[in-house]
């Protein structure tokens, strides 16, 4: 299958999972989105923002529920993002970063350099 950008939608959970895997890294850096924390709001005049190295996240879900961190490297190819402090074990005694899904993820703060991400307001 290849990827198509006149796809509309479709039932079938197989074609979703299609679109996503097979899409250009373009159209999967706009699906990096996650939710912004109410108190920030107000200032970034958005609900939503996409995950980027720098900003600080919370874990919504899985395993490192609660656990806060900044974000180390986003992946987009595989639509991950890297938290510091949010690690595992390997079985050699060395430390590896857990990847996260963007939509498990909640905004605390933004690395503010962008006067787009900060919605005009600097």
């Amino acid at each position: 299958m290849t990827w198509s950008s006149s796809w509309k939608g479709s039932r079938k959970p197989r074609r979703q999972r299609a679109f996503v895997r097979f899409a250009p890294a373009h159209v999967k850096s706009g699906l990096l989105g996650s939710h912004v924390a109410k108190a920030l709001r107000a200032k970034v005049k958005a609900r939503s923002l996409r995950v980027r190295k720098g900003d600080t996240v919370k874990v919504m879900r899985g395993q490192y529920a609660g656990k806060s961190g900044k974000v180390s490297r986003v992946d987009v190819k595989n639509m991950h993002v890297f938290i510091e402090g949010v690690e595992f074990t390997k079985r050699d005694g060395s430390k590896g970063f857990y990847p996260v899904h963007p939509s498990k993820l909640l905004i605390t703060d933004i690395e503010g350099k962008d006067k787009r991400r900060l919605g005009g307001s600097q």
